[in-house]
């Protein structure tokens, strides 16, 4: 005879939707029914824009040019890579100006004519003297003759700057005689002069060949010919000119030969200051 304290669990399921749990006692609890989650909503894609620009198989041959992918593709080859620049933007100088990939080269920094003026302070020797030889040129003055390790070569003055002021007085029209009195007359701690770097000259940048020639020829310091298809004709140097400086250092007054040898060793890329022959020829006069 089962015992009468005894309860045994009875489940029964009527419908998917309706589940009866049997508790002790015979007693039946009924939990809410579970409802099922409503199928989720389609979102409708989002319209398209046209673009900004056309597509290139729309372009076809617009106006001769063959704008599809294919022949886009076949061209990324001939633009060059970072590491092969022709040019790089230059970080210092007047409206992003544009220096070639041997810009970094210390020739063409030391041979660089920049625009603008410069102030330079100047002081005697124990001689009195600055070194520095002036010339008037078309009512300015310009700095003929510098002499090695003096007071103006330490300071940076190179042959064909144009001195616009000494000690704050205005250089233009001045005499040579007036201008050379003028720094006698200055005091010998301080000489203040406001400069504007070598406005009749200018720079050439070419590169040797295998055989390490640039293609000019030169005698007594001018450049008499070219060599067709050479560095130098491709970058614009000129007969008829004086060399002033090969990658910043001075040549004038040097025989040939001496200049041959600054020439055979200068790097690859080599930066030459020329000046016109009449002018040269006018400053270096007597």
């Amino acid at each position: 005879m089962p015992d009468p304290h005894s309860v045994s669990p009875r489940c029964c399921v009527k419908s998917k939707s309706d589940v009866q749990l049997c508790s002790l006692g015979g007693s039946q609890a009924q939990l809410p029914a579970l409802t099922p989650l409503p199928p989720p909503k389609s979102i409708p894609p989002l319209p398209v824009l046209p673009g900004l620009y056309p597509n290139l198989e729309e372009l076809g041959d617009y106006m001769g040019l063959a704008l599809n992918s294919d022949e886009v593709q076949r061209n990324l080859a001939l633009v060059p890579v970072a590491d092969n620049q022709v040019a790089l933007p230059s970080s210092s100088g007047v409206g992003a100006m544009v220096r070639p990939v041997t810009g970094a080269d210390v020739g063409i920094r030391r041979a660089e004519i920049r625009p603008g003026l410069r102030e330079i302070i100047l002081c005697k020797d124990q001689d009195g003297k600055v070194g520095l030889r002036l010339r008037a040129i078309d009512n300015g003055v310009f700095v003929q003759l510098v002499q090695a390790n003096s007071p103006a070569a330490l300071a940076g003055l190179r042959f064909g700057d144009q001195v616009l002021q000494i000690n704050g007085q205005n250089c233009a029209g001045w005499s040579v005689d007036k201008s050379h009195k003028a720094l006698k007359a200055a005091a010998e701690t301080r000489i203040e002069l406001v400069v504007r770097d070598r406005p009749f000259q200018r720079t050439v940048t070419m590169h040797k060949d295998s055989s390490g020639h640039v293609g000019f020829i030169y005698k007594s310091g001018k450049i008499t010919s070219l060599v067709k298809d050479g560095s130098a004709a491709r970058n614009g140097l000129l007969t008829e000119h004086y060399i002033c400086e090969i990658n910043g250092q001075n040549v004038i007054g040097l025989k040939d030969s001496q200049i041959k040898d600054i020439l055979t060793t200068s790097p690859t890329a080599m930066t030459i200051t020329i000046m016109p022959k009449f002018i040269y020829e006018h400053m270096i006069k007597r």
